[in-house]
């Protein structure tokens, strides 16, 4: 019979032993020794099922194949564009890959993404030389106009986001602002000023408290101290076409 040597959302530290007995599964940052599970690495241990994760607490982001991330454009080629991805490593969109239009060989590239653009792409590859490829070619992944852009440890992704999204829906929806949560640790935040000032101002909780139990409720009071409706549906606006108002670009935590 296995035993659970541990709870949801502890912080556990690298060597301590999470589970014992073969009923629990090691998942991300855990690993079995003889009958038992250890953990990795330090981090926020999550209990899905029989399955044991470990999110880490802190660290660099590392580009992995299929990650959706928000990137900026820091180079304009002749065969495409170089990115900034938040990480140690930039990356290449080719013409290619960033558009079904036919481009002409000399074609002005700055009409599609130019300098400074921050734009919502996904990882195609990765090589063993840490080579990034980039495709814009999808639902969702496109040029972001207006809003800012904040930066987040990328390890507290998961707790933005939240299960099934249910964290970031809960802001999206109180809020009216359209959010976009990259996995390197970008965050695209578009609404009305005062609105976009609340979601940073709780995505800033989220990140400080992302091992506490209860965050959802501590969120939702912030929000509803804030004047939000918590179990409003999200406005119409909120899907609608960003607005051109000025960008804030690179605006950190």
């Amino acid at each position: 019979m296995g035993k659970l040597m541990t709870q949801d959302k502890t912080i556990v530290v690298p060597g301590e032993t999470l589970a014992e007995g073969m009923d629990y599964l090691p998942g991300n940052g855990t690993y079995r020794l003889g009958d038992k599970i250890l953990a990795g690495k330090v981090g926020l241990i999550c209990v899905e099922g029989r399955a044991l994760k470990l999110i880490p607490l802190s660290g660099a982001y590392a580009p992995k194949r299929n990650d959706v991330i928000i990137a900026k454009v820091i180079d304009v080629a002749i065969s495409g564009w170089r990115f900034d991805t938040n990480s140690a490593y930039s990356a290449m969109l080719s013409v290619k890959d960033a558009t079904s239009e036919y481009i002409a060989r000399g074609s002005n590239l700055t009409q599609y993404f130019d300098l400074g653009d921050y734009v919502t792409t996904k990882i195609t590859n990765v090589t063993s030389q840490k080579l990034v490829d980039l495709t814009t070619k999808g639902p969702g992944l496109n040029k972001l106009r207006g809003g800012r852009v904040i930066k987040v440890n990328a390890y507290k992704v998961p707790r933005i986001i939240g299960k099934q999204g249910s964290m970031v829906s809960l802001i999206k929806n109180a809020t009216g602002c359209k959010i976009i949560v990259g996995q390197n640790g970008l965050i695209w935040i578009n609404g009305e000023p005062e609105s976009e000032i609340i979601v940073v101002e709780a995505i800033k909780m989220i990140q400080g408290n992302s091992h506490i139990r209860g965050l959802t409720d501590m969120v939702k009071e912030f929000l509803e101290k804030k004047g939000c409706k918590t179990d409003a549906p999200a406005e119409a606006g909120a899907t609608e076409k960003p607005s051109e108002k000025k960008f804030v670009k690179g605006e950190s935590q």
